[in-house]
Order: C-alpha cells, then structure tokens, then sequence
C-alpha cells in the first residue's frame, strides 16, 4: 500500500467520501449537515478547500471560507461573507478515524496556513465542537469566550481563531 500523503482541491469524484467522513464525524454530536451544504460551502471557497489522500484513498478533507472574524455560518446554510474580509473561517477539518494520530491533521493544517496566506488572510477561524478545544489549543488557536455560539453548534462549541500574522505559524505536534 502507497502510504504516501497527497493533498489537492476537492474533485467531484472526492464527495461520496467526503459526506461519508462528515457523517462519521458530526451524526453522534446531531451536527451533519450533508453533502449540499457541504458542497455549497466549497463553491463559495474553491482554493481553501482540499481533500487529503493517503494510500489512494480519500482520508480526510478541509472546508474553509471567509467569514468576518467572530462570525461564522449557520449549519445547513452556505452562507457567504456579505464584505471583504481578511479571516478564513476552517468550517471542518476531518480525518478518518482509522487514521487519526498519524500527523495528518497537522499536514492539512499546514497546506490550509500556506493557501491562507497566498490569499491575504490574516486570521483563521473555526468553531471547536465535541469537546475539541484543546486540540485546537494545542494547535495555536485561542478561544473567544465574548463570541456566542449558537445551540445548533452544540452545548460544548467554542469560536477561536489564530493569527497568521505572526512569522513562523506553525502546527504544534501532538
């Protein structure tokens, strides 16, 4: 088996997969939202984007847009930045759970960082659910505890963000 990690802007053939680790990921927390919305969120972002291959198959995938800093879009709905705005919100990063702790996350992180900033984004944001915070903590990203998330994201959500301003971002190991 090829176990080499290959990271590209989603194709058409990449969403049975993609909708099947969406579901996977969020059905136990009630926060699928499924392929339409998943997609729309792509259309409204294509370059920050990506599905993540290993072994020639799809294993994880990345759907960031721009979003103003302390907002974010509602679940089920594509929703698009009203102005321009130099934050990109990471509305879902998943990887398989058979291939967690491989540094994966961390490798689609990176690619995500490297798009931002070819793309003048000086902030990425994302809000933490299922009791991921200190992941994402552990990643660089500070929580926002004046920024309200709504109960659709779940009892636990937290809105943080990351500042790509800073030379040398990098995604800490586990």
């Amino acid at each position: 088996m090829n176990d080499a990690v290959r990271i590209r802007g989603i194709a058409e053939r990449d969403w049975t997969a993609i909708a099947a680790l969406e579901a996977r990921a969020y059905t136990r927390l009630g926060l699928t939202e499924g392929q339409a919305a998943l997609r729309a969120r792509r259309d409204t972002s294509p370059d920050t984007c990506f599905a993540l291959h290993l072994g020639g198959r799809l294993g994880g995938y990345a759907l960031a847009l721009p979003y103003p800093h302390g907002a974010y879009p509602g679940l089920g709905r594509a929703g698009r930045a009203t102005a321009p705005t130099r934050n990109l919100h990471l509305h879902d990063l998943v990887i398989a759970p058979e291939l967690r702790r491989r540094g994966l996350a961390r490798k689609l992180l990176r690619h995500l960082f490297t798009a931002a900033r070819s793309h003048a984004y000086d902030h990425v944001s994302l809000v933490s659910v299922g009791g991921t915070e200190a992941f994402w903590s552990a990643r660089g990203f500070t929580p926002h505890p004046g920024v309200v998330t709504p109960g659709e994201y779940g009892a636990n959500a937290v809105y943080m963000s990351l500042s790509l301003e800073v030379s040398g971002v990098r995604v800490p190991c586990p």
